[in-house]
């Protein structure tokens, strides 16, 4: 009985512990997809006023348009490589550059927003804007060689495979066009009898009587 017990015990439990690690997952994931939503609608809501901000003449419409052009090549090249890289696993280290390449694009972009908003001397900000944009075309120029570098390398590996099955179909293609030649009857038919040949009729036996008198004539 104790021991009836004690497994009942053991198994309630082991249910109890499960229960705990799924609750534990499931807030986890809950609390991962808030942050991730939260992030996604942070930085929607900064790319819709940096937009607006980017129709303004002046040296800080200049600069919400350099964010705007260094956070679309940055994004644009981590969708490519990102959709070409479960099917060619050498692009591993093309997205750990990208990501040491997004940790400065990330600080550029930081100093330009705080220049944005916190610089009211349009002067200071034009003197600073050259050096500035400087730096994003030279992070964007890195951005837009990674991504084209895969572009190119994913329409290369897809035009050896689309070569590699044109030559099995035309293997394949060959293979259905040849035709065996016709196969001999597994029975033979049977003989047909042949025609006799043609002879000489086989002569008339004689009669008895008309030689004994063709004898007497003869006598």
């Amino acid at each position: 009985m104790e021991i009836a017990v004690s497994v009942v015990s053991l198994i309630f439990l082991a249910f109890v512990v499960l229960g705990v690690i799924a609750t534990v997952k499931a807030v986890r994931a809950v609390r991962s997809g808030v942050r991730r939503t939260t992030t996604e609608v942070r930085k929607t809501i900064d790319t819709t006023a940096l937009r607006a901000r980017s129709a303004q003449f002046g040296p800080v419409g200049e600069l919400a348009r350099a964010r705007l052009e260094l956070r679309s090549s940055i994004d644009s090249t981590r969708r490519e490589l990102t959709a070409a890289s479960p099917g060619d696993p050498s692009l591993a280290e093309a997205a750990a550059l990208l990501d040491r390449l997004h940790e400065h694009a990330r600080g550029l972009d930081r100093e330009m927003g705080a220049l944005m908003d916190r610089e009211p001397d349009r002067a200071r900000i034009t003197a600073q804007l050259p050096e500035l944009r400087s730096r994003a075309q030279e992070i964007r120029e890195s951005a837009d060689s990674l991504r084209f570098a895969a572009r190119d390398r994913a329409r290369r590996h897809h035009g050896e495979e689309l070569g590699a099955l044109r030559d099995q179909i035309a293997i394949e293609s060959g293979a259905l066009r040849h035709w065996d030649p016709p196969q001999q009857p597994l029975t033979e038919p049977a003989p047909q009898p042949q025609p006799l040949p043609l002879s000489d009729p086989p002569p008339s036996p004689s009669r008895p009587g008309l030689r004994k008198a063709s004898d007497a004539d003869g006598g």
